[in-house]
C-alpha cells in the first residue's frame, strides 16, 4: 500500500507516520490488513527526526503548486492523510495565503483524486473552528457550520467538497473536525489556539508563557495521541459506516484554562504556575471566543472514535513524552 501524508513535517504528521511505520499495516476501508510498502511525508519543510526506514520517503515542496502536487500523486496512492494547512491566526492575517493553501490546494487535490483510475481514501484534518456564535450552544452532529474566521470558513468549504466528491464516487473521504490539540510539542505557532499548549508546555520547561484569555475560558481539547489513533481508525472504517455524511466531529474534553493550570500545578508543582503571565489579546480573543466549547459527539463514539479520559491524563502523557 502507498500512503501519502500532506503536512507530514508537522508534529501530527510525524506522529502519524511513526505509528503507521510501527504497525506496518492497516486494515484499509474495513478490509483485511494491508502491508504498508511506501509512506511519503510531504511538506514545505523537511520532516526531521524521522527514523531511517526503506518504506519512508520525505518530499519537500509547496502544496500550493499544482504541478508539485500532481507529481506527488504519481503513482496513485491508495490512502491520503491531508493535514496541510495555514493555521487559524495566520489565515486570518493573510487571507490570500489561507485561500491558496486551505481551499485552492485542497480543491486541486480533490481534482487529482477524481482523475485517478481507482478511488483513493482521503482522511482530512478539519476543525471545530467551522462553528461559531453563541457559546452557550452545544454543538451536535446536526449543527450547521457558522464559522467566524477565514480559517474556519475554508475548512467548512473543504468539508462540503469532500462530502460531495464522496457522494459522486470520486473519492472515499472522511473529514474529521478536530478539537484544539493539546499538548502540542515544540515551539508556539501562529494558531490562535496555540496558548492552550503553551500554558502547559513552557512552564514544564521552566519558561514563561502568556495566556491571552480569561481563566474561565472554556476550550474543547484532544491529545495528539488520541488524534493519531482516530486518524487511523477513520481509514479503517468502511464507507458505509458513515452513511450520508462523511463529516464528523471528533470527541474531546470540555475544560477551562483555569482547570488546565490547576492540573499542571498538581502534577508538576505549584511553582510551574508562576511562569504563566496573563496578558489579554483582543485578536486571539476575537477568534477563540467564538468557538463553541460544548460538543455532543454520539455519532463518533458509536463509530469507535475515542477521547481522553481527563485533563490530568493529557498533561501526564505530555510529561512522560518529555522525559
Amino acid at each position: 500500500m502507498r500512503i501519502v501524508i500532506l503536512g507530514g513535517a508537522g508534529f501530527l504528521g510525524k506522529k502519524l507516520a511513526s505509528e503507521l511505520l510501527y504497525r506496518g499495516q492497516i486494515a484499509w476501508k474495513g478490509g483485511k490488513p494491508q502491508v504498508i510498502d511506501k509512506l511519503i511525508l510531504f511538506d514545505k519543510i523537511p520532516a526531521t527526526g524521522m527514523p531511517m526506514d526503506p518504506r519512508l520517503e520525505i518530499v519537500q515542496g509547496d502544496i500550493g503548486h499544482a504541478k508539485t502536487l500532481e507529481s506527488l500523486m504519481e503513482p496513485s496512492p491508495q490512502l491520503i492523510f491531508h493535514l496541510a494547512a495555514i493555521v487559524s491566526g495566520e489565515a486570518e492575517k493573510n487571507f490570500d495565503l489561507g485561500m491558496q493553501v486551505n481551499l485552492q490546494a485542497s480543491l486541486n487535490l480533490l481534482e487529482l483524486c477524481r482523475q485517478m483510475a481507482s478511488t483513493p481514501l482521503l482522511v482530512f484534518a478539519s476543525s471545530c473552528a467551522v462553528y461559531g456564535g453563541a457559546l452557550t450552544e452545544t454543538v451536535d452532529d446536526h449543527s450547521a457550520p457558522s464559522p467566524q474566521s477565514s480559517y474556519g470558513t475554508q475548512k467548512a468549504m473543504v468539508d462540503l467538497l469532500i462530502n460531495d466528491y464522496s457522494r459522486r464516487g470520486f473519492i472515499d473521504g472522511r473529514a474529521l473536525r478536530l478539537p484544539t490539540i493539546a499538548i502540542r510539542p515544540g515551539a508556539p505557532n501562529a494558531a490562535t489556539s496555540s496558548f492552550v499548549s503553551s500554558i502547559i508546555r513552557e512552564p514544564l520547561q521552566g519558561k514563561n508563557a502568556i495566556c491571552p484569555v480569561a481563566p474561565d475560558t472554556k476550550v474543547w481539547i484532544l491529545s495528539p495521541q488520541k488524534v493519531t489513533k482516530n486518524f487511523i481508525h477513520a481509514a479503517e472504517l468502511k464507507a458505509s459506516d458513515f452513511g450520508e455524511s462523511r463529516i464528523l466531529n471528533l470527541p474531546g474534553i470540555t475544560t477551562t484554562v483555569e482547570e488546565m493550570i490547576s492540573c499542571l500545578g498538581e502534577l508538576a508543582g505549584k511553582e510551574t504556575i508562576d511562569y504563566i503571565q496573563w496578558k489579554p489579546d483582543k485578536f486571539i480573543q476575537s477568534i477563540v471566543l467564538t468557538w463553541p466549547p460544548q460538543f455532543k459527539t454520539d455519532r463518533a463514539l458509536d463509530l469507535g472514535f475515542s477521547s481522553d479520559d481527563s485533563v490530568s491524563q493529557i498533561i501526564q502523557s505530555h510529561i512522560e513524552e518529555m522525559s
